[in-house]
């Protein structure tokens, strides 16, 4: 239940800090340049928080969170008083039009630059890009990576961290080149791989594009030793006591923690049969993990964590903090990579380069909050910027109904010098607005058979 609670809570969060950093975009420069606004809404529907402001502006807090929209004075929409045409929106100049309707997806573009500023100023935690298991026939094999390897660049781009090895290679496979990938072994011999970006191509789906083309993350492997017990809990009744080093459960020998957890996980109300080792000694003991919800599947749980030696992890993290000058330089750079990631991952799943299943819905959105905020703040920065990214450059896309759409609309009013006849634009936004449609179908139709395949 915790698990669902913080999953629907940081998507919540995720949602409403968007929208509404997007929407004080349009709302901003609108005001900037004498555009009057009539109400801004977070949210669509009927309104559950109503405060009006200076001028006679609406701020609003409605009943369905998944969007929102800034209404200005217009005559398009409403009989406007002659004391006012100079402030609607209609009867502005080109440039202030469209200043005011990039503002939206410039702003979220600009959140994404802050909060990676802020994630290299507190510093940004990572897992080195240490290769665990590599498939033998696999992809990975046949571009030479092996068991141990640390992924140190990819065409020039360093990899310090897991995350931005996997970004490496994703952007450099959609160019469908060769690459170079600069490893170092378990020695410490370095040598550089001349690879296919084609056999790199699947890992734009994410972790399941890990498994596709053979690659595994190094994971630490923690003794299966208790460390911390809480009272009352499974663990507690059955026993167990710190400092116990876990030896087999129902015959099965525990090799490592992350073993450990996955029997405990896999016997929700089930009776284990554990065999422990304290001082020396070998007890067996009797331990049924208690049924736990977690994002909608039945775990087990016995309330018990692991001792983590002193300095365990150091060897499989990396940490990058920078200064603030040099941390605007790297996040202006972080932003950029993300777009043009964005961009070409679009174009590739037009094209027919990449699958539609890169495509991720509510569902996919609320769990990827959901585990970065549990996580932690830093990774949970890095999501809302990825996803401020998204909205940004979606938003920008000629597609009538979005903020792109109506750049477009104005760009070809910049050409003929005048704009469309309205009944080409109604057309333009019907068509967008049944584009806008069946996309959100088909990601929700891919989130419900993720769901329902894992």
């Amino acid at each position: 239940m915790n698990g669902l609670v913080t999953t629907i809570i940081a998507f919540i969060i995720a949602l409403g800090v968007l929208i509404t950093v997007h929407e004080f975009g349009h709302f901003w420069v609108a005001r900037r340049l004498g555009v009057k606004v009539l109400r801004f809404s977070i949210g669509f529907g009927a309104p559950v928080w109503l405060k009006r402001g200076k001028d006679g502006v609406e701020y609003v807090v409605a009943a369905l969170p998944l969007g929102g929209y800034v209404r200005m004075l217009d005559e398009r929409e409403e009989d406007v008083p002659e004391d006012e045409l100079p402030r609607a929106f209609n009867r502005q100049r080109l440039s202030t039009r469209t200043s005011v309707v990039a503002a939206g997806p410039l702003a979220n573009l600009l959140f994404a630059l802050l909060a990676y500023w802020a994630v290299f100023m507190i510093g940004d935690v990572g897992m080195r890009p240490l290769i665990g298991d590599v498939e033998a026939n696999s992809p990975a094999y046949a571009a030479g990576l092996r068991a141990g390897d640390e992924l140190l660049a990819v065409d020039d781009v360093a990899t310090p961290t897991w995350e931005r090895a996997v970004y490496a290679l994703v952007e450099a496979s959609l160019d469908e080149g060769d690459m170079d990938i600069r490893v170092r072994d378990e020695t410490g011999g370095e040598r550089t791989l001349r690879a296919s970006g084609r056999l790199f191509t699947p890992l734009a789906d994410g972790d399941e594009g890990l498994e596709a083309v053979g690659l595994s993350q190094l994971r630490p492997r923690l003794p299966p030793r208790v460390g911390e017990v809480i009272s009352g809990e499974p663990a507690d009744r059955a026993g167990l006591e710190p400092g116990d080093l876990i030896v087999a459960a129902d015959g099965v020998e525990v090799s490592d923690w992350s073993q450990w957890v996955d029997l405990v996980r896999a016997s929700p109300d089930e009776s284990l049969e554990v065999e422990v080792e304290r001082n020396g000694e070998r007890l067996a003991l009797s331990l049924t993990p208690a049924a736990h919800l977690d994002g909608g599947e039945t775990v087990g749980r016995i309330g018990a964590a692991a001792e983590i030696p002193e300095g365990f992890f150091d060897r499989y993290q990396a940490t990058i903090r920078l200064g603030p000058v040099d941390a605007m330089a790297a996040a202006a750079g972080k932003t950029w990579d993300m777009t043009t990631l964005t961009l070409r991952a679009i174009w590739g799943m037009l094209s027919g380069q990449l699958s539609v299943n890169n495509l991720g819905g509510p569902i996919t959105i609320a769990r990827s909050a959901g585990q970065s905020a549990s996580i932690g703040g830093v990774y949970f920065l890095k999501f809302l910027a990825v996803l401020s990214v998204s909205i940004g450059v979606l938003n920008l896309l000629p597609v009538p109904v979005l903020d792109g759409g109506h750049l477009m609309f104005y760009l070809v009013e910049a050409v003929r010098g005048r704009p469309l006849s309205e009944q080409a634009q109604m057309l333009g936004q019907k068509i967008g607005l049944a584009l806008l449609l069946a996309l959100m179908g088909l990601a929700l139709y891919i989130d419900l058979n993720r769901v329902l395949v894992n």
